[in-house]
């Protein structure tokens, strides 16, 4: 069992950056792929990015690529999505995501895990 719990999210101008943190419980962090998806009021949760086990492969969805990063501290439990240049359309409530796996995972019904979500709102 892996609990999650996500920080970091807020109210930013477009173009600003955030980098939200998600710290997993357990001792098992590193046997996880985790994930981030976000959703916005009225849309379906999408897929953000995707780490695996080890940090070694990374995946974003083409709409962030290049602006956002992925990245894991397995010694501290946790995963974090540094954000550049932010647009409106980004606003959303972003999760994070759980799957024991040593693979990148990168669909929604994919994990086994969430947490409850950070609020991000982008002002234009």
């Amino acid at each position: 069992q892996v609990q999650l719990r996500e920080s970091g999210g807020g109210l930013v101008q477009a173009g600003d950056s955030l980098r939200l943190s998600c710290a997993a419980s357990g001792r098992t962090f590193s046997s996880y792929a985790m994930g981030w998806f976000r959703q916005a009021p009225g849309k379906e949760r999408e897929f953000v990015a995707a780490i695996n086990w080890s940090g070694g492969s990374t995946y974003y969805a083409d709409s962030v690529k290049g602006r956002f990063t992925i990245s894991r501290d397995n010694a501290k439990n946790t995963v974090y999505l540094r954000m550049n240049s932010l647009k409106p359309e980004e606003t959303a409530v972003y999760y994070c995501a759980a799957v024991r796996t040593l693979g990148v995972v990168a669909v929604t019904g994919g994990y086994d895990y969430w947490g409850q979500g950070t609020q991000v709102t982008v002002s234009s």
